[in-house]
């Protein structure tokens, strides 16, 4: 038998029409990876009949919030009461695939973090979040360094002590795994991505579209800076610096100006933005 012990964290809110079916499903899969498990089912103070409904399955760990505290929250109070080396965490409100768990853990001996990856053939994303996905995708893969299929995804093996290292930054709310990806990925774990469907959910989502745009662009801009401060840094410089030499360039032919005092300014902030950006390198280098 497998030596790895595996606590699986499902968090829950107001799932009570398929949570029930969800864990008995979840329990059939690990079974039969022939491994011990446990199965830590968080309930964040579901408003419907979801924690009596948790209350009947035998054989799991029911924590409940007094209040709700959100996704992140109950992921990390999950993790707090893991006894396993690894953790998996998937979702109660029947999206992602529990039959891709076993796929998923044959990388466990290999790398540090495994993630289901919501690029198989059955793929359910709302059209609506399509064009934000995709963009915040690509600013990821850019300063990250690295191409990330699959940003966010909630179906997921981690090992829990490196986890514990970044528990400072995990949020509350709905950006744990965006966190936690970016986190492994910039201070060179090693992940792996496997494609997997996703299903359409069983219920309604609380994701607002245009405020979780701005604040998961946000959040990777912060992340990455936290881990590689020079690539904004550079970014910014570049920026400022590609601005001065158009108003260089504007000057000189139009105005028949040799350096614009503009220009001197942006060229000036732009030096010292990138020395900023070495020194930032230089104190997160220091403290590893």
């Amino acid at each position: 038998m497998d030596k790895i012990k595996l606590s699986v964290i499902v968090p829950v809110f107001n799932e009570e029409k398929i949570v029930f079916s969800i864990i008995n499903e979840l329990k059939n899969v690990l079974n039969k990876l022939n491994i011990s498990y446990e199965i830590i089912a968080v309930d964040d103070a579901s408003r419907d009949k979801s924690g009596e409904i948790l209350k009947t399955i035998e054989g799991i760990n029911l924590i409940k919030h007094p209040q709700n505290r959100g996704y992140g929250a109950s992921l990390k109070t999950g993790i707090k009461a893991a006894q396993g080396e690894w953790i998996l965490i998937t979702d109660a409100d029947g999206t992602y695939p529990l039959n891709s768990i076993p796929e998923l853990y044959k990388y466990t001996n290999d790398y540090d973090m495994v993630v289901g990856a919501r690029t198989g053939k059955n793929v359910s994303i709302p059209f609506f979040r399509k064009p934000a996905k995709k963009f915040i995708s690509i600013l990821a893969n850019f300063l990250s360094g690295q191409k990330i299929p699959d940003l966010n995804s909630g179906l997921r093996f981690f090992k829990k002590d490196l986890a514990l290292n970044y528990f400072h930054l995990f949020p509350e709310r709905f950006s744990f795994t965006t966190t936690i990806t970016l986190a492994f990925i910039s201070d060179g774990y090693l992940v792996k991505f496997i494609p997997i469907d996703y299903f359409k959910r069983e219920g309604k989502s609380s994701i607002s579209p245009l405020k979780d745009f701005i604040y998961f662009t946000s959040l990777v801009v912060r992340i990455v800076t936290y881990f590689r401060p020079l690539k904004i840094f550079a970014l910014i410089s570049f920026l400022l610096l590609f601005l001065g030499i158009i108003i260089f360039v504007y000057g000189f032919y139009f105005l028949h100006v040799v350096a614009d005092i503009t220009f001197i300014v942006l060229a000036l902030a732009a030096i010292q933005t990138f020395l900023s950006g070495l020194i930032a390198e230089l104190v997160v280098k220091s403290r590893k």
